[in-house]
């Protein structure tokens, strides 16, 4: 599986802003898949994940209710609608993949090379 994220940008905060991820492969519909993010000086954190049919989906409180995490699987595409958008969510955002397991969790074992939102006072 490869992934490439896209869609991030410089933003004004309460902005909404949709970052896709598109991954190569034919297993991606089995797959569970994921966002995290980095912000400077800090650790890769979870954002959101959701299962192989797009059932299940869970998020960090950080972004629970302001954020969409949602899946094409005819497209092989991830999304990730961010709303009501704050300065601190400013980061780089990465598309995760689960290879081994299609249900919903926060492990991951391959990563996108990242997009960056920033979001401005």
């Amino acid at each position: 599986v490869q992934l490439v994220e896209s869609g991030g940008g410089l933003v004004q905060a309460g902005d909404s802003l949709r970052l896709s991820c598109a991954a190569s492969g034919r297993t991606f519909s089995s797959v569970r898949m994921g966002w995290f993010r980095q912000a400077p000086g800090k650790e890769r954190e979870f954002v959101a994940a959701i299962n192989w049919s797009g059932g299940r989906t869970i998020y960090a409180d950080s972004v629970k209710g302001r954020f969409t995490i949602s899946r094409d699987n005819t497209k092989n595409t991830v999304y990730l609608q961010m709303n009501s958008l704050k300065p601190e969510d400013t980061a780089v955002y990465y598309c995760a993949a689960n290879r081994v397991t299609a249900v919903v969790g926060t492990t991951f074992d391959y990563w996108g090379q990242g997009t960056q939102v920033t979001v401005s006072s």
